[in-house]
């Protein structure tokens, strides 16, 4: 069984930064070979996703947030990452990871993590 913990929200104010985190386990030889994403929620809102990266490295980011984060993973420590830079008060939200398992494509989701950003 596969779980996620992220880690490193917090409030912070517009303009500055903050790194997420998330950390697998469970997951054995096959999270090089799975898909990972970062999703976030606001109250009263739907989770939308954030940002992509493949197993072969490749990216994706939601038009709000293009050139302002970066997604990365680091495989040797199942671990992905979230950079943001020049965060803004809509990107509050709870951030959650996801993990599409390979080659059954079962999705797990991390327990989320807060990221406030105050004008």
């Amino acid at each position: 069984q596969v779980q996620l913990v992220e880690s490193g929200g917090g409030l912070v104010q517009a303009g500055g930064s903050l790194r997420l985190s998330c950390a697998a386990s469970g997951s054995g030889s096959t999270f090089r070979l799975s898909a990972l994403g970062w999703y976030r929620q606001a109250p009263g809102r739907q989770r939308d996703v954030v940002a992509t990266i493949s197993s072969s490295l490749r990216t994706n980011y939601a038009d709000s947030v293009k050139g302002r984060f970066t997604i990365s993973r680091d495989n040797a420590k199942k671990t992905v990452y979230l950079q943001m830079n020049s965060l803004k008060p809509e990107d509050t939200a709870v951030y959650y990871c996801k993990l599409t398992d390979w080659p059954t494509p079962n999705d797990y989701w991390g327990q989320g993590t807060q990221v406030t950003v105050s004008p």
